[in-house]
């Protein structure tokens, strides 16, 4: 079997995230090698809308590691081609009763207090912020910060630019370890050597980590977007209703659905999130786009006659509490995970790629690893 030369650092994992670990990893001056069971970005980050959100995250770690992505993303945006297509238009989130938009207030308050810029918008104003908009809102909260991408264009573009050696079509089939810890991996084609692992395999890194011979409780969770035909920019912002929050937050295996609705540079309005956990059935749900469909026509009555050109979908790595998985593995030295970020990976990526290579390199993390160990699901460690 043939042999690599010895590397620093084996990411499994093209998406994404392991594109932004690629990157950020090379740029400290790691040698890297990316390895995939399929092509970039042919996991959740292809099935994804490019979502760069603060909006939806309550006080807390995930908050504070979306705070750092949002200006990382700001940083690539001026480095990387304009192709990746982002776009800081801004989040709006609409309350539709006075208890919606008092919930929402109590929420601001906690996410201002961390870093977020929040701004409340009374039912005029949400009709010069978005004015085809259906009337009879109570209000909501606009979020500058939020942002979009292109994100198989963000994947593929942060890769090329890492420079990294890329092994594309090529499953892991094993975790190489030994007496010190991890020495590399093994596909069907080839051993690539090197002291550091990263399990960025998305809703496959519970199986990874299997292969290392340590648990991590990765479950897939299915989500719907329709694509419209091309239209006028009739929305401005990415506006979704205020139960998209719970919906996220919730671990129900159940299908959720709350319309989250937002124009493109090209033209079509794109239009999720449904959330269920159905395994990995790739079955088409029609109850599913009906929900959204619906959703989106009241939020935006002038798309109730517009085309759907076309729906997709994809599973999001989901975790039992809402956190991913970032940073060294103390059960087995030289394994690091970066995965289960659900919904959010396209917008945490950079942070996590951050995370990760400060992990590898020896240096200060600009956020505190803890809250995202990967052995926290551990019986013993939770005692």
């Amino acid at each position: 079997m043939p042999k690599r030369h010895p590397l620093d650092v084996v990411i499994i994992g093209a998406g994404v995230v392991g594109a932004a670990i690629a990157y950020y990893a090379a740029r400290s001056g790691l040698t890297v090698a990316v390895v995939d069971r399929g092509p970039v970005a042919g996991g959740t980050t292809g099935a994804g809308e490019g979502n760069l959100l603060v909006s939806d995250k309550e006080a807390g770690p995930e908050l504070d590691l979306a705070l750092l992505s949002a200006g990382l993303w700001r940083e690539l945006a001026a480095v990387l081609p304009q192709e990746i297509e982002y776009e800081a238009k801004g989040g709006l989130v609409v309350a539709p009763d006075e208890a919606s938009l008092k919930a929402l207030r109590d929420f601001a308050r906690g996410q201002r207090a961390a870093g977020v810029d929040a701004v409340e918008a009374g039912e005029s104003d949400l009709r010069e912020l978005e004015p085809h908009l259906a009337p009879g809102r109570a209000g909501g909260f606009l979020y500058p910060q939020d942002a979009q991408v292109q994100p198989a264009q963000a994947a593929a573009r942060l890769l090329a630019a890492s420079g990294a050696q890329v092994h594309l079509g090529e499953e892991v089939t094993g975790i190489l370890t030994g007496a010190g810890g991890v020495r590399g991996v093994r596909t069907r084609s080839r051993e690539l050597l090197a002291p550091a692992v990263v399990n960025a395999a998305g809703t496959w890194g519970g199986r990874i980590a299997e292969l290392a011979g340590v648990s991590l409780p990765v479950l897939p969770r299915r989500g719907f977007v329709l694509v419209t035909e091309p239209l006028p920019r009739v929305v401005r912002h990415k506006v979704y209703a205020a139960d998209y929050i719970a919906d996220v937050a919730s671990g129900s295996a159940a299908l959720q659905s709350s319309a989250v609705v937002e124009g493109t540079p090209s033209g079509p309005v794109l239009i999720g999130a449904t959330r269920e956990r159905v395994g990995f059935d790739r079955s088409l749900s029609v109850e599913a786009l009906r929900r959204l469909a619906a959703q989106a026509a009241a939020l935006f009555p002038v798309l109730a006659d517009v085309r759907v050109l076309r729906t997709y979908h994809g599973f999001r790595p989901y975790l039992p509490d809402h956190l991913p998985a970032i940073g060294p593995d103390p059960r087995v030295p030289g394994l690091l995970h970066a995965c289960g970020h659900e919904g959010a990976g396209i917008g945490l990526a950079p942070a996590t790629g951050a995370l990760i290579t400060a992990a590898l390199t020896g240096v200060e993390p600009p956020l505190p690893l803890l809250p995202f160990r990967p052995d926290r699901f551990d019986r013993d460690t939770a005692r």
